[in-house]
């Protein structure tokens, strides 16, 4: 569970140790999970964790269980006493604050939401540096879009465009499902997917939907194009008429005829893979 040691000027301030809550938590604690509206609490190692580790992310407050603070080497202690004031307390008060059947190992974050991003942070049309960008047309299920930012750290992707109605919110389920990839890869929410698409291709990004009834495979699309946004259709449906309008090409993945389609998340995955080898491929 080690991890590079946070800059101190990015961290507000020192915390004097963990405060001890054994047997109840306190009034705060308490009404976190019905009360204040918008907190969003992370929990489990990896998105605890990685969350921690980025010094763009503001901590309110860090939840450990005794077991959990015991399982930390000192190196790790005195890097979290660096950023927050850790609360020790029982594992059920954790449980009570997270959704039903959460697996939080010992360990939920309540942060700060991290800066927003938008399409005019990526690069303009004059920068023509081989990068990938993922576009998501009305995915709705939480795993999979944790899912799918989880192969976009894994593969590079520089951003996951999504749109404000018809995707979910960060949740500590989106987050767990992503395993500290919502900390790497930027969340670019969008009022209008099209209008969305149409800025990307302002900027100089070739946009291509994936469909499994197109004509040609990806490798063979994204052969020799440097800015690619890869546009995903949601679970069931596919990408809606409008998007794949939109798009520059289609491509398909090459799976076997007897597998009519795969998982988005799986499919993500697998195109950002392909996409990231056809990167290297490319003269700099």
């Amino acid at each position: 569970m080690s991890r590079s040691k946070p800059s101190r000027d990015l961290r507000q301030k020192p915390s004097s140790g963990p405060r001890q809550f054994r047997n109840s938590p306190p009034s705060s604690a308490r009404s976190d999970r019905k009360g204040i509206t918008g907190d969003t609490w992370l929990y489990g190692d990896h998105a605890v964790l990685a969350a921690l580790a980025n010094p763009a992310r503001k901590v309110r407050r860090l939840l450990l269980t005794p077991a959990k603070m015991a399982g930390l080497d000192d190196n790790m202690k005195g890097q979290i006493d660096e950023i927050v004031a850790a609360e020790i307390v029982d594992r059920d008060i954790i449980t009570g604050l997270l959704p039903e059947n959460a697996l939080h190992q010992g360990i939920a974050l309540l942060p700060h939401p991290l800066a927003d991003t938008s399409i005019e942070d990526l690069p303009d049309r004059e920068d023509q540096t081989a990068m990938v960008v993922a576009v998501l047309d009305q995915v709705t299920d939480p795993h999979n879009v944790g899912a799918i930012l989880r192969s976009a750290a894994a593969f590079d992707v520089k951003a996951l465009i999504v749109p404000d109605r018809h995707s979910p919110p960060i949740t500590g389920v989106l987050a767990k499902a992503a395993s500290g990839a919502i900390e790497t890869v930027p969340v670019i929410r969008v009022a209008n997917l099209s209008r969305a698409l149409d800025q990307l291709a302002d900027r100089g990004f070739w946009r291509i939907g994936l469909d499994g009834q197109a004509d040609q495979e990806l490798d063979a699309a994204a052969a020799t194009i440097r800015k690619v946004a890869i546009v995903l259709g949601s679970e069931g449906k596919g990408l809606r008429q409008l998007s794949a309008q939109k798009c520059d090409l289609l491509a398909k993945l090459p799976i076997n005829p007897r597998i009519e389609s795969l998982n988005v998340s799986n499919a993500a995955a697998i195109a950002f893979y392909e996409l990231a080898r056809q990167i290297r491929s490319l003269p700099d």
